[in-house]
């Protein structure tokens, strides 16, 4: 395998989550009420309006360096949530297999009383 391809490889998560991240904020600019607004995403700065090479490469790699941390606080987010609900779905199965015993339990009780009150019913 050539080194491009496993450094491409190497990269592509990252590359592939910086997209689903950009998809949504690319979805708001086009669906715009006004077709010439920009929307810009708050804490990204304008690159192109940098002439010198190196400083249109440093304000990109800050904007990288902004959307990865943004990315890993979403995903943070995101894993509590979802370790709530987990939670939350535990509790609820709990207390379902509860209350199944506690019906079963009274349907049982119910079957007995009906026996003890006729005794002669069934022969």
């Amino acid at each position: 395998m050539k080194r491009n391809q496993r450094q491409f490889r190497r990269l592509w998560p990252m590359v592939s989550m910086i997209g689903q991240f950009l998809r949504p904020a690319g979805l708001v600019l086009v669906t715009s009420l006004s077709p010439a607004a920009a929307q810009d995403i708050r804490g990204v700065e304008v690159c192109t309006a940098e002439k010198q090479m190196e400083r249109r490469t440093g304000c990109l790699q800050a904007n990288v360096e902004f959307l990865q941390q943004a990315l890993t606080k979403l995903a943070r987010e995101t894993q509590e949530k979802i370790a709530a609900a987990d939670r939350d779905l535990t509790a609820a199965r709990a207390e379902i297999s509860a209350l199944k015993s506690a019906v079963e339990k009274l349907n049982n009780d119910l079957a007995q009383m009906k026996a003890k009150a006729d005794p002669n019913g069934k022969k």
